[in-house]
């Protein structure tokens, strides 16, 4: 499972990225999950399974699903991204593959 989280810098998101990290290893899961700026999705996205997008780019939501043709993309639910739960990320993530 790849796992894409896109921001405005690529930074805000690291915090994210480990606590899904985390969470994926307790559970057994296989994932690679890495964070960029918006400005370098288009390019990463060929290599994910599934793109999250942090609350501060919800705006630039649509053009990320052009971008993503076939991979889901989603924006990360604000409390659970306030509160950095690596938990519910991943489950975000998960269902979007199902």
């Amino acid at each position: 499972m790849n796992i894409l989280l896109v921001c405005s810098a690529g930074m805000s998101t690291s915090l994210l990225v480990n606590k899904m990290s985390d969470a994926a290893r307790a559970r057994g899961l296989d994932a690679r999950i890495w964070a960029v700026a918006d400005a370098k999705a288009a390019e990463e996205v060929k290599q994910a399974d599934v793109m999250l997008l942090g609350p501060q780019v919800r705006f630039l939501a649509d053009k990320m699903r052009a971008v993503a043709g076939d991979v889901p993309v989603d924006v990360i639910d604000m409390v659970t991204y306030g509160t950095m739960d690596g938990e519910k990320a991943l489950d975000q993530a998960l269902a979007l593959v199902g």
